[in-house]
């Protein structure tokens, strides 16, 4: 029985240890608080509103910056349902780091705009690979799906490739994007305007190797 019980810990221990076991999903969100999230000016933009974070407001941006990881990604898969109202923008930005106000410097940005002026679309690399094709509806939750591997970037909208991008070496972008490149860093949920109003939840990630 003793010889039983000290190999069921040792198991234990080693899956503890185990790398394989880095490649879970993690949740991001507890669902009903701001717990592990940090943002600057305009921090009444977000909110938690029916087990959901919801971006309603002046702009600002929510950046994770909670334990996992020690909030610093370089390879992942990242997956939130959001959805969206008629006429609402917001994005998720990745590889990126804090600011306390205007729109990150650093890194990149999956876009979420279903029927908002700018044309372009939910799962857009915003402004590098852009999707001008309506794939998902307002009033509706969809699944959000990022995933940086090296190089190469993809982004899912319920499990349709919208854009596959590999990131040249030396990239040069235009003044004022010198910054979206991948790195490493956290996530950031934008808050773009009063008119928009944007709900994420089920906020996951899941490490991959460097």
């Amino acid at each position: 029985m003793k010889k039983l019980f000290f190999a069921i810990i040792v198991f234990v221990l080693f899956s503890s240890l185990n790398p394989a076991n880095k490649k879970q999903w993690v949740s991001l969100f507890d669902g009903k608080s701001l717990n592990g999230w940090k943002v600057g000016d305009n921090a009444k933009t977000f909110f938690i509103e029916d087990g959901a974070i919801v971006a309603n407001g002046n702009v600002a941006h929510l950046f994770y910056d909670g334990p996992v990881q020690n909030h610093s990604f370089k390879n992942f898969e990242f997956k939130a349902d959001v959805m969206t109202k008629p006429g609402s923008n917001s994005g998720i930005y990745f590889h990126t780091v804090y600011q306390q106000s205007s729109w990150p410097q650093k890194g990149y940005e999956a876009q979420v705009n279903n029927s908002q002026g700018d044309w372009r679309r939910t799962g857009s690399l915003y402004a590098i690979q852009d999707v001008r094709e309506v794939h998902v509806k307002d009033d509706e939750w969809f699944t959000e799906y990022i995933k940086v591997e090296g190089k190469h970037i993809t982004i899912k909208i319920n499990d349709k490739t919208v854009v596959d991008y590999n990131e040249p070496e030396n990239a040069e972008r235009p003044k004022g994007m010198e910054g979206r490149l991948l790195s490493s860093g956290t996530f950031a949920l934008q808050g773009h305007d009063p008119g928009s109003k944007v709900y994420f939840k089920n906020i996951k990630v899941k490490v991959l190797p460097d």
